[in-house]
């Protein structure tokens, strides 16, 4: 297994669109890879997961056509470790805000003499060969505080870096305004756009947490290439409220969609 469903999706098409995990839930990546989306992401930031709940995970989505990534706090490489020998195509370090933190984070992916990544995949069909196994493994690093943005381009230009994935509510945060500016505010808005320019110009993928189909779209329209849309909690919330719309015949209030993490 020298590539990753992750590289394979981001090399045949312009977006990927992503659904998110924030529970230890068995059909949630199934009813995404279902519903026809690219990717699946984990989250072990916010979400009630621990490295140990996302190998059981992936070993469910083996033979799943869906790629996968996951999210972790920190470039602590002993976590980012476990979940590419699970089987992870990718991770995704939150709140990045140096080129030394992202460095970490690649050295993390990498084997000796190059990195700090010990041997253990847990996957038999991931082979033996170090090699390979660094190739499939992808390393994102999020810019969401205004201190990432400061080094954005220090940050990009790490070697071995696959891209860059915005976090637009934290963003918002450390810009001091409020989450719910976080897709309206003209300066959150300009440092979105920047990331998105910079990023791409240095060769790296960008992502992005976009939350809802249509901020997904406008994220689109920006250049962002791996988009995600959804977890499956908003999922779950948006079906039921209109499966309930269907059999009552009416629009009740809607829940607020999140789309800002």
């Amino acid at each position: 297994m020298s590539t990753s469903r992750l590289q394979e999706a981001l090399s045949v098409n312009d977006h990927i669109w992503g659904g998110w995990i924030v529970g230890p839930t068995f059909c949630g990546p199934e009813e995404f890879a279902a519903a026809g989306y690219d990717y699946v992401g984990f989250d072990v930031q916010h979400g009630y997961l621990d490295d140990a709940d996302v190998a059981l995970l992936l070993r469910r989505l083996e033979h799943v056509p869906i790629a996968t990534a996951v999210r972790l706090p920190s470039a602590d490489p002993a976590p980012i470790g476990r979940v590419l020998d699970a089987g992870a195509d990718a991770v995704i370090i939150a709140m990045v805000e140096s080129a030394d933190q992202a460095a970490t984070a690649v050295a993390a992916t990498r084997y000796a003499p190059t990195g700090v990544r010990s041997f253990g995949p847990l996957r038999a069909s991931l082979g033996l060969d170090t090699a390979a196994l660094e190739a499939r493994a992808s390393v994102f690093t999020m810019i969401e505080t205004a201190q990432g943005l400061s080094a954005l381009e220090e940050i990009c230009a790490v070697s071995g870096l696959t891209g860059v994935y915005v976090g637009p509510a934290d963003l918002a945060i450390s810009m001091g305004h409020p989450v719910a500016d976080a897709w309206t505010h003209p300066d959150v808005r300009a440092a979105i756009t920047r990331v998105q320019q910079t990023a791409a110009s240095a060769g790296l993928a960008t992502g992005i947490h976009a939350g809802t189909g249509a901020l997904g779209k406008a994220a689109a329209g920006w250049g962002f290439r791996m988009i995600t849309l959804a977890s499956e909690s908003q999922a779950l919330r948006r079906g039921a409220a209109l499966h309930l719309d269907d059999a009552t015949g009416r629009i009740r209030g809607r829940i607020a969609q999140g789309g800002y993490q």
